[in-house]
């Protein structure tokens, strides 16, 4: 595709971006961004420039460095993710830690989690579990399913945090609730055992139902 084929409707960009076209996904993340013959939509222009930058183009990788630097939160995870598995930069854990603290700090539940399961599995510092307690909370608490289950994970085994069945449920119901399948898996089994919740084998299999039509072999196998 030359550069005087590219299309001038949003809906033929549309068509050609979703096709693979890497130069004409950076175009369409441009028209999102600046509003350009389209409501101006932030994450409509980030979801283009990432498929695009996904794709090696450098102009939509530059974009998420110059974003990053500027201090916007989401460039900054994405951008620790590229040095985490060397994704067009040199491979750096401490670049990744670097900039997913950077866009923690500033609230950002992904990179927040990500810092949490570094200091849960010790693979970025020695393992600190009462620091992934922290994290995962931070994350949590903005509604991120999987920091909602891992929480409540912490809180079933004691691991960084005083043992609380009660509080396991909770967090395992908030993440389960936004359909995330292992936290249904979880909750599912709370109720089988009776463990922080009434005991219910009606609930149990309600949740490991709902998990097991995503594909969550531990769901399945408790079913049966």
């Amino acid at each position: 595709m030359g550069r005087e084929d590219y299309p001038v409707t949003l809906k033929e960009a549309h068509a050609c971006a979703e096709q693979g076209h890497a130069e004409a996904q950076r175009r369409l993340g441009d028209r999102y961004y600046y509003g350009n013959g389209v409501e101006r939509d932030y994450v409509e222009a980030v979801k283009w420039y990432r498929k695009a930058a996904d794709r090696g183009h450098a102009g939509a990788k530059k974009w998420w460095r110059n974003a990053a630097d500027r201090g916007d939160a989401k460039a900054q995870t994405r951008l620790g993710g590229c040095y985490w598995v060397g994704t067009g930069v040199v491979k750096s854990e401490a670049e990744a830690v670097k900039w997913w603290r950077k866009a923690a700090d500033q609230g950002d539940a992904s990179a927040q989690l990500r810092l949490g399961d570094g200091y849960a599995d010790g693979v970025l510092w020695e393992k600190d579990m009462v620091e992934a307690v922290k994290w995962f909370r931070k994350a949590a608490e903005q509604g991120h399913a999987e920091a909602q289950y891992k929480l409540g994970g912490c809180y079933a085994t004691g691991n960084g945090v005083v043992k609380d069945e009660v509080e396991a449920v909770k967090w395992y119901r908030k993440g389960a609730e936004q359909g995330d399948a292992i936290a249904q898996t979880a909750l599912g089994a709370r109720y089988a055992l009776g463990k922080g919740v009434v005991r219910s084998e009606v609930e149990a299999v309600t949740w490991y139902r709902k998990a097991a039509v995503q594909g969550d072999a531990n769901a399945q196998f408790n079913l049966g």
